[in-house]
């Protein structure tokens, strides 16, 4: 997960006047899934930190899951052999996709991979869209079998995966006053305000959430070829165009924002206002290719 997928929502960590006192508020950056990340904790400094080197644990052990890059990730292992015992995370993680997948449409699909290893490599994807399909692969708590020939790519999930986890684990741990960034954001307490920047049509929204995840998608974020870094799974109309440019969810996780937001960069009004009347999707917003902006 090296190639960043939308490095275009910047966020300010603005906390209430009350709130926002630096003493009080231990942050961390660091890098993972190749992007940067980040935390910000108010509490005490000293069960703060100690917050934080458990955040950084449980991100690195995410990755060693839904890394596509580290040769020993269960993600890599699954690819290569067709086969897994998923991990208990591994597992979550694959219903959470296939949620997704659902409520979707099928628009967020992990089974691109192909698609995806053709076209970084010059070759026209068309070649592998009969590998593509989430509806053949198969698991449960045993066993994830994928169909001759197929790879996923959790891209479009596992960072917000991962920042649910942490989330949940500085929760546990007592803070309610957090910010997690990796890849995704999910803050509790608040208010958190963040900006919306489009790559094309620059900052185009501002708004605040609380006790919420927020998570944004946009193609040309990273231009691999004319649609962008978004391939549109097979089943669908291959002739279609692209109608957004930009998608932000506030869902209450970061991992179901994660997922709809890329899926839905390929979906018509129609289906976004079916999903946005999912349970857990609380907003969300569309940037047209012509830059109207657009919130539900």
């Amino acid at each position: 997960m090296n190639i960043s997928r939308r490095r275009f929502l910047s966020i300010t960590a603005s906390f209430t006047a009350t709130f926002a006192v630096a003493a009080e508020t231990q942050r961390w950056q660091g890098r993972a899934f190749g992007s940067d990340v980040s935390l910000s904790i108010r509490g005490p400094e000293k069960a703060a930190n100690e917050a934080i080197s458990e955040a950084r644990l449980l991100i690195m052990q995410a990755e060693k899951l839904f890394s596509l890059y580290d040769p020993d990730s269960a993600l890599v292992r699954l690819n290569q052999h067709g086969v897994l015992r998923p991990p208990a995370h591994f597992l979550r993680l694959l219903k959470s996709a296939d949620l997704a997948y659902r409520l979707s449409n099928g628009l967020f699909d992990p089974s691109v991979q192909p698609i995806w290893d053709h076209a970084m490599n010059g070759r026209d994807p068309a070649e592998v869209s009969h590998l593509v399909g989430w509806e053949k692969v198969r698991f449960n708590e045993a066993r994830v079998a994928l169909a001759p020939g197929q790879a996923l790519t959790f891209n479009g999930i596992a960072q917000g995966f991962a920042t649910d986890l942490v989330s949940e684990r500085l929760k546990a741990l007592g803070f309610t006053q957090t910010l997690v960034n990796i890849g995704e954001y999910r803050g509790r307490g608040g208010p958190w305000t963040l900006g919306l920047a489009d790559p094309t049509h620059g900052m185009v929204d501002t708004h605040t959430f609380e006790n919420a995840a927020v998570a944004t998608s946009s193609p040309m974020a990273t231009p691999v070829g004319a649609s962008g870094h978004i391939f549109l799974p097979a089943g669908h109309d291959n002739d279609r165009r692209r109608p957004w440019s930009t998608v932000s969810v506030e869902a209450e996780t970061a991992t179901l924002a994660d997922a709809l937001s890329t899926g839905l960069v390929w979906a018509d009004m129609s289906l976004v206002e079916k999903v946005r009347q999912s349970p857990g999707v609380r907003r969300v917003t569309l940037v047209a290719e012509q830059g109207d902006l657009i919130n539900l």
